[in-house]
């Protein structure tokens, strides 16, 4: 069964820009299917826009309004005055940027008060400093989380749908936040773990999502992350144990199946070993293999001679198509390393119909 979608879903890194560039004049309230990653947007901001701005992280089903502010008597006037919560940091003058995570089940009370901070930027009765920026997260109404999304507040926001990521931008992202190349590699060589129930036709989708299914785990970035902490501790875990682990966070499916790729994990060759000898080294004969040690390397090299070398191990894969998988990660998250190296070069000119 296919889902219509109307409007357009952008992707995080997009969502940002958009707030970046009207959030002073609209209230952007971002919408998408648990799990992918809106609340980190925050922290994305702050990297773009830097301590112009204090960032305040607002959890809105858990607040109440003594949360937020309260009137408090003046004994000298004999008369209430509003005083807004430490939370908020009006104290000091600088702009803000407020997030209302998880906005849409507020309950009505509240949504109240966080309609006015939407609307007139007015925390109670003060106002935030010019130039603040409120935003919003929620998940799909369709999603059946129990967001809810009244006509009067839609008309007084800037919808934006976000869509999941792709299992490519989810391993350039992981690989920069340290998640194992055992797990990124999982996820490149399983690119439908990362799909939507939004995209339709995704009922036989073991890993994904979906609110017409009764599972509760399923493969999103926040479980994936969760579930690599195992991976990286697998150690001191009994393979039953690192089973149950990987089955509660991640469901049944996609923890049988990265159980299989943790049984070939000893087959991996690492950066030095590879480097010691590019030319002679036995090449894994499983992709999963074959990718984990792409992804090490991606993580590892560090000067243009180190990966040409490894350029002499990566020729030596039987499969251009898997040799694409290191050039596009090389390309997208090493640039400065690889834009000059010639093995690379060379590779692009001889495989440039494959990307």
């Amino acid at each position: 069964m296919s889902t219509v979608q109307f409007s357009p879903r952008v992707t995080l890194a997009e969502a940002a820009n958009i707030i970046e560039t009207i959030g002073d004049q609209a209230t952007v309230v971002l919408m998408g299917e648990p799990g992918i990653g809106k609340t980190q947007i925050l922290k994305t901001l702050e990297e773009r826009m830097g301590d112009e701005y204090d960032y305040i992280y607002v959890d809105c089903p858990v607040k109440d309004m003594m949360d937020l502010g309260a009137n408090i008597p003046n004994h000298t006037t004999r008369s209430l005055e509003y005083y807004v919560a430490g939370l908020f940091k009006m104290g000091n003058g600088r702009k803000k940027v407020i997030m209302l995570d998880e906005f849409l089940k507020t309950d009505k009370m509240m949504r109240k008060i966080f309609t006015r901070l939407i609307l007139e930027k007015h925390v109670g009765d003060e106002a935030l400093p010019d130039g603040s920026i409120v935003i919003g997260t929620s998940n799909n109404t369709t999603d059946g989380v129990g967001d809810v999304l009244e006509g009067h507040v839609g008309s007084r926001i800037v919808k934006i749908d976000v869509s999941k990521p792709s299992a490519e931008e989810w391993c350039s992202w992981a690989g920069r936040k340290g998640i194992t190349a055992l797990m990124r590699a999982w996820v490149s060589l399983n690119p439908k773990c990362m799909a939507s129930y939004l995209d339709g036709n995704q009922d036989d989708n073991p890993y994904v999502f979906n609110p017409r299914k009764a599972g509760k785990q399923y493969v999103c970035p926040r479980s994936l992350t969760k579930a690599d902490v195992a991976i990286q501790r697998k150690e001191k875990l009994s393979e039953k144990e690192l089973l149950a682990i990987l089955t509660g966070a991640l469901g049944e499916s996609a923890a049988r199946s990265i159980s299989a790729f943790v049984s070939m994990q000893h087959k991996v060759k690492t950066l030095e070993q590879v480097l010691a000898d590019p030319k002679g080294i036995e090449v894994p004969q499983e992709i999963a293999v074959q990718i984990m040690c792409m992804f090490e390397a991606v993580d590892k090299l560090k000067t243009q001679d180190e990966l040409s070398a490894f350029m002499e191990f990566v020729n030596r894969i039987k499969s251009e198509e898997v040799q694409s998988i290191f050039f596009t990660m090389m390309s997208r998250d090493r640039l400065k390393l690889s834009r000059h190296n010639q093995q690379m070069n060379d590779w692009i000119q001889k495989n440039f119909e494959i990307l």
